[in-house]
């Protein structure tokens, strides 16, 4: 891809098979970043014992479909809930990809007020600064604790698993769950890729069979095989 805000979606600008950004004991990076409110705060400056960050952008229908089961979360005792808002994952003639901040935050005011979103929504800048730290995902989660550090990652977010994460590290155990790849609900895909508008269907269905054997076949048996990295609540870094 030519640029980080791509006009559109491509199989070739991510690597998934590669795990980039912070993993499980690292710092998790910090940034000055600005809310749907208008208000400008420190990304890790949360008042939970943990900050549940998902990726997400309103043309993602893995994030839109994950939405209902993630919004609880930011209900729970002891639990910060964000999104980092990023780049588009599939823009079409509708909502396409930004030009500018206030394009990008346009669409994530859009997430709020149409789509009702309620959690703290930070708009990242225009270069996706704080998104390529975490790894330029369009729908990884982070779990942090209150030491800063990285306790739970998903390239892609399984709601279950972050659940069972949250569950776990609330009870001062440490986090076993495993992410394993669920697709999106396809009635929110159709939806979804609808409302980005011409071309965003198309560019996603054309990348489809190479998203299947990617994550649905190769990562899930990866994480089936392998044993996680464990963080808790009194990692450290």
């Amino acid at each position: 891809m030519k640029s980080y805000n791509y006009d559109e979606f491509s199989t070739k600008g991510y690597d998934f098979d590669s795990v980039i950004g912070p993993d499980v004991g690292d710092k998790a990076p910090d940034f000055p970043l600005t809310t749907t409110d208008g208000e400008t705060k420190r990304l890790l400056n949360f008042s939970g014992e943990f900050l549940v960050l998902e990726m997400g952008s309103i043309t993602c229908p893995l994030f839109q479909s994950r939405r209902s089961i993630m919004e609880p979360l930011s209900r729970q005792n002891g639990v910060s809930s964000a999104v980092l808002y990023v780049r588009e994952a599939h823009p079409g003639a509708d909502i396409q990809s930004h030009k500018s901040f206030d394009d990008k935050k346009t669409c994530a005011l859009r997430l709020k007020n149409e789509d009702g979103e309620s959690r703290t929504v930070f708009v990242d800048n225009f270069e996706g600064s704080a998104h390529v730290a975490y790894g330029s995902m369009p729908n990884a989660v982070f779990i942090i604790n209150k030491n800063g550090c990285v306790v739970y990652r998903s390239e892609w977010n399984n709601p279950s698993a972050t659940q069972k994460a949250v569950q776990a590290l609330l009870a001062g155990k440490a986090v076993t769950a495993k992410p394993y790849f669920r697709p999106a609900v396809p009635a929110t895909v159709f939806k979804t890729l609808g409302k980005a508008g011409k071309g965003s269907a198309a560019d996603f269905f054309k990348g489809l069979p190479f998203l299947i054997w990617t994550n649905i076949i190769k990562r899930n048996l990866r994480l089936l095989v392998n044993r996680p990295k464990v963080g808790s609540w009194k990692t450290s870094c």
